[in-house]
């Protein structure tokens, strides 16, 4: 049998969150994706509270993962140990709400779900996330694994996928809100994308207004930063599992434009 999962890339503000309400189960039934994983830690721009995770749930996420931002709006805690359909990053060190991993029924099968984040260039106060990985996918009972990898380094995103290449089905990076065309399938069968892109506005610097971002790097004081308006995109890719050899069989984009 075939499993068409759907992951999706960081949702950005409001405008993200428009777009997927909008236009997420057409995707779904467009591509006929069986399971959908949202990213979304950028939803209020800067973490997510518990009404827009609802709301994402709503639109047709069966997951949501999160990353870097997760304790950018701190009223998430809570929400993170009532809501098994939440995720934030399973190798935060220390004591924190929430899991980093999480097995969902489709389809007849068990598949968990792996949220982990990056060291490199992002924050170095973490648990090695290749440690957490081993010891997540050697615990619990499941009939496939698959990753989202959330960081700032290409090389540290390629070289998760290579180390849990036949272990884990499917791994997708996030963060860095730009979708990259390296789709592939690596020799032991995960399939492999370096980063999924966002979901939020096009006209845009990672989903912020542009004058923000030049301000910041001509040395301007700070200043909050705000979403960018106009139409948006959604960053997505499809990966396709045989699920009697736990394999990947296809990784192909499936991004919208408006």
């Amino acid at each position: 049998m075939l499993l068409k999962l759907l992951a999706v890339g960081d949702v950005v503000g409001e405008g993200g969150q428009d777009i997927l309400s909008r236009r997420l189960r057409g995707l779904r039934e467009d591509t006929g994706a069986h399971f959908t994983v949202v990213n979304g830690e950028n939803a209020s721009g800067v973490g997510v509270t518990p009404a827009q995770a609802r709301r994402m749930l709503e639109a047709g996420a069966d997951v949501i993962t999160l990353g870097n931002h997760t304790w950018n709006r701190i009223q998430i805690g809570d929400y993170l140990d009532k809501e098994p359909r939440i995720l934030r990053p399973a190798n935060y060190a220390g004591r924190v709400p929430g899991r980093g991993m999480g097995v969902y029924s489709c389809q007849g099968l068990r598949i968990a779900v792996l949220n982990l984040m990056g060291r490199l260039e992002l924050n170095s106060n973490l648990d090695s996330p290749f440690k957490s990985a081993d010891w997540l996918l050697n615990r619990g009972s499941y009939d496939l694994a698959v990753v989202d990898f959330h960081a700032e380094a290409t090389s540290e995103k390629g070289a998760m996928a290579w180390y849990l290449d036949g272990r884990a089905a499917a791994l997708w990076g996030t963060h860095t809100h730009v979708p990259t065309a390296d789709c592939q399938i690596l020799p032991k069968g995960t399939g492999f994308v370096t980063d999924l892109g966002m979901t939020g506005p096009r006209r845009s610097v990672l989903g912020i207004k542009p004058e923000h971002s030049i301000n910041l790097f001509l040395g301007g004081l700070p200043r909050r930063y705000e979403e960018a308006e106009g139409n948006c995109k959604l960053n997505a890719c499809l990966f396709t599992i045989d699920t009697e050899k736990k394999k990947c069989v296809a990784v192909s984009r499936a991004d919208i434009e408006e």
